[in-house]
């Protein structure tokens, strides 16, 4: 009876696809800062606070594994058709299946569990960065043919390889952060949904 109460079903696939179209929406709009290369460090703390409002709204309707995981294979084939490489992929799915995880083990209905699952789901926002740091000079030319060469040079000079491990820093507060204020406008869901 249980293995059948586990099975994503058509309601849960619904909730995956509205909740990760919002999520989706959401980064957009706030990456569309990043058209002046000093907001895109930005972006790394701020991302993760203002996606936080509707994505501890799908936390609160997650109760069965795999709904991250697909969340991560949907945004995953999102980021690679618009243009971004494999290393996206690389960053977004190993984030999703990871906050999957570790929702799964502490607990649904726990909202430590639904922290430290966002921490780790929020690492996905590193797939843009991460382009610019190890996909070679062939994205950087993209990125001149696009933006111009200013904007490069400013992009590089705001987002060089030393700031990988800030980001992950930056993304961890932010999320915690993001939940916090998720958590605190969404009280009376969390109440009702019994998350302690």
């Amino acid at each position: 009876m249980n293995k059948i109460d586990n099975r994503l079903k058509g309601k849960d696939l619904i909730t995956v696809g509205i909740y990760t179209a919002i999520y989706t929406a959401s980064v957009f709009l706030v990456g569309m800062f990043n058209a002046i290369p000093i907001f895109y460090p930005i972006f790394m703390f701020l991302g993760p606070v203002l996606t936080g409002i509707p994505m501890t709204l799908y936390y609160i309707k997650i109760e069965k594994f795999g709904m991250l995981t697909i969340s991560g294979i949907i945004l995953s084939a999102f980021w690679y058709i618009s243009g971004y490489t494999w290393i996206s992929v690389a960053c977004i799915l190993p984030a999703s299946i990871l906050a999957d995880v570790f929702l799964k083990v502490i607990g649904h209905k726990k909202f430590k569990a639904i922290m430290i699952s966002y921490i780790f789901f929020s690492m996905g926002l590193l797939a843009g960065p991460a382009n610019l740091w190890f996909a070679g000079a062939g994205y950087w030319d993209g990125i001149r043919d696009s933006m111009g060469e200013q904007y490069a040079e400013q992009l590089a000079k705001f987002m060089p390889l030393w700031f990988l491990p800030v980001s992950i820093v930056l993304i961890a507060l932010g999320s915690v952060c993001g939940a916090l204020l998720g958590r605190k406008m969404m009280n009376k869901h969390f109440k009702k949904a019994g998350i302690a």
